[in-house]
């Protein structure tokens, strides 16, 4: 039963979760959480504190601690919304990495956004009915419209409770400058987006995170002689009601309001302010509140990553599909195309295992590489192959890593005249095995895309023999069709794939 470590590095706080996979689920098997207000620092002056860095790597070794007494195969580590913002965050890398040993990945808004929706999803606890997930953070608020399990759209805006404090909350108990001031910051952005909540015509509101968690509590503590909503549902009428009371009061009767702890209470009127507004401008009746989030995404994908016949695995196969597909649109690559490609490389891979011996999980990056290798073409088709590999490898492609998609970025990167060279170019970034296989799996779809080189669908079939060191590739022509032109490619490529595969190629009409 593999063992997985989530930890989610935020503005606010810092969260630790591991679960172990019994079968197809995970059951959870500790869970640690400390306030650490990295982000406070960074919201003020642009940098992390060393104080505030300090209290973080302290939080961060007992979470080590805890991943190797539970005995953890895997652990992810991400940062999100201070993070991005930091320009002292390299500093921080490279302190967490001395201490633990692990690397942090900074993960974009939108990433966030769909690792939770993930976490939800893989639960089971979302309806086929559009729902609006709002996870607001220290830092930054997601916004994500789902519908039947499927991402519909989704946004990152900069309204964070520990930003908006810092930026408009002065006094205590705020004054009703501030407050105003705050207020119309949050239309701003929130009318960004209402028109697309509104029109999405959403049944269910969840939210997530700490500020929800502590909203649902007071307002279970409103409501509890009324029996008017169940336990962790916030109405609209209710959060106004909140939204007054809490910034009327100083912090510490704040902290003793039922479900708002003593940090807590530091940034709960900003974080309130949002959730009134987000009501009221969105026409939403109210929210439910889901103590699952960022974590259950990470541990959902560690899942999907070791089997992908887990229901989280469908789902990211599902996400990635969609953002793959959106992006071969919105880069005007022609889909007919690209899916041949596609094809043609999946039939390469599978046939050709015995030479190439690529890990499985190259089959989904070259599947990805196949899909998107002319995006360049939308820059320039003047050194396209570049704008390829710095348009998937800075792109919101959902549902990998990024590394991953530097992955995908070098395979489809060298389809012209140059040639992937271990340590040089784009391969220095990645790690000095997969430099090697991405030469492979590049290979595989130069000769994918030689199959398809006439854009006609010209070949009909393909047979592939290895035998006596050599591989033999039979092109069957659709009727009054030539292969000439597939011929000459694949022609090209021979002495390249005697170099990295060490057999022969040929090809020839059959």
């Amino acid at each position: 039963m593999p063992t997985f470590a989530a930890i989610d590095i935020g503005s606010n706080s810092v969260r630790l979760k591991i679960a172990r996979l019994k079968g197809s689920r995970l059951e959870p098997i500790h869970e640690d959480r400390e306030v650490t207000r990295l982000g406070e620092s960074v919201f003020k002056a642009g940098f992390l504190s060393p104080e505030a860095m300090a209290e973080t790597i302290k939080v961060l070794r007992r979470f080590h601690r805890a991943a190797q007494r539970l005995a953890a195969d895997v652990v992810r580590v991400v940062a999100t919304s201070a993070l991005r913002d930091a320009r002292n965050s390299q500093a921080f890398l490279e302190w967490v990495r001395s201490a633990t040993g692990w690397k942090v990945e900074i993960i974009s808004g939108l990433e966030e956004a769909r690792l939770i929706h993930l976490g939800l999803t893989s639960m089971g606890r979302v309806g086929a009915s559009p729902v609006l997930m709002i996870d607001l953070g220290g830092g930054s608020c997601e916004l994500t419209i789902s519908k039947e399990g499927h991402i519909r759209d989704t946004v990152s805006l900069p309204l964070g409770a520990v930003r908006l404090t810092n930026e408009f909350l002065r006094h205590d108990p705020p004054r009703k400058s501030e407050l105003k001031r705050l207020r119309g910051f949050v239309e701003r952005e929130v009318s960004r987006v209402a028109g697309r909540v509104v029109a999405a015509r959403v049944k269910v509101v969840v939210a997530t995170s700490g500020t929800a968690a502590a909203l649902a509590a007071v307002a279970n503590h409103l409501q509890k002689n009324s029996g008017t909503r169940p336990a962790g549902s916030v109405s609209r009428p209710v959060m106004k009601r909140i939204a007054k009371l809490i910034c009327r009061l100083p912090i510490e009767q704040r902290r003793k309001l039922e479900g708002i702890g003593p940090r807590r209470a530091e940034i709960i009127a900003a974080g309130a302010q949002v959730y009134e507004e987000l009501l009221e401008l969105c026409h939403l009746h109210g929210f439910r509140y889901s103590p699952l989030g960022l974590r259950d995404g990470l541990l959902a994908q560690m899942a999907a990553d070791s089997d992908h016949g887990t229901r989280s695995g469908k789902q990211i196969e599902s996400e990635r599909w969609d953002s793959i597909t959106n992006a071969v649109r919105h880069y005007r690559v022609e889909m007919g195309h690209a899916l041949q490609v596609r094809e043609s490389a999946m039939q390469l891979f599978k046939a050709l295992k015995p030479v190439h011996r690529l890990p499985p999980e190259y089959a989904e990056w070259l599947s990805a590489a196949a899909m998107l290798y002319e995006v360049g073409d939308y820059v320039n088709r003047s050194g396209r192959h570049r704008h390829t590999y710095y348009i998937i490898s800075n792109s919101e492609i959902l549902g990998y890593t990024p590394d991953q998609r530097k992955i995908i970025a070098s395979i489809a990167r060298y389809l012209g005249k140059s040639r992937p060279v271990p340590g040089t170019g784009p391969l220095k970034v990645l790690n000095p095995g997969d430099q090697q296989l991405v030469r492979k799996a590049s290979l595989l779809l130069r000769l994918a895309r030689a199959l398809n080189l006439g854009r006609s669908r010209t070949v009909q079939k393909i047979r592939i023999q290895i035998s006596d060191g050599a591989v033999r590739l039979r092109l069957l022509p659709r009727k009054r069709m030539g292969v000439d032109l597939e011929l000459w490619a694949i022609e090209k490529d021979r002495g390249y794939f005697r170099e990295v595969f060490g057999r022969e190629l040929s090809a020839a009409e059959v």
